[in-house]
């Protein structure tokens, strides 16, 4: 028998210090607030993951790729802030199974779900590939991630794009 070769897996915990990790959360089917705090257990007991700090709750309107849908369930959102010493791939991959676990069913594309997890930052990084954009492309344009991001961590930048707070102002239309 001939041996297959395999490629070379490197361990997906990084062997530097921990990376800044911001995480956002949403949930518009079910038990939102129960469904949410399951989910930040779970983030906070995967391996390689700290959580510092979870932001309030706060709810939105349901988002969908033609805009926003009054018609639909609103949404629960938070964001959890920390760090971890998982590769970015590694870490989207635990919070992909963690969705799979709380029945995230992905049918339609910015539809309906229990669970919505998102990396937002992880260590300022810049990823764009097939599966994983960071930082997170649309977080700098929703409000629902901005407001609590920045109830956590009132000094908050995102990669690319400056202050969370001038971000936010400018959504609002206010000085920053």
């Amino acid at each position: 028998m001939t041996p297959v070769a395999r490629p070379i897996v490197h361990d997906p915990i990084r062997r530097g210090g921990p990376e800044h990790l911001v995480i956002a959360l949403g949930s518009n089917l079910g038990d939102r607030h129960a469904i949410l705090a399951e989910a930040v257990e779970r983030i906070s007991a995967t391996p390689g993951v700290f959580a510092r700090a979870v932001s309030t709750f706060v709810e939105s309107v349901a988002v969908r790729t033609s805009g926003p849908d009054d018609s639909a369930p609103p949404y629960l959102n938070g964001v959890l802030v920390g760090h971890t010493y998982l590769e970015p791939h590694r870490l989207l991959s635990a919070t992909s199974a963690i969705e799979d676990a709380l029945g995230r069913v992905r049918t339609e594309r910015w539809g309906d779900r229990t669970i919505d997890i998102d990396l937002v930052e992880v260590g300022g990084r810049r990823v764009h590939d097939e599966t994983l954009e960071l930082p997170h492309p649309r977080a700098g344009d929703r409000d629902f991630v901005l407001a609590p991001w920045l109830e956590v961590e009132p000094e908050a930048r995102l990669t690319g794009r400056g202050r969370v707070a001038d971000l936010l102002a400018a959504l609002r239309g206010t000085a920053g």
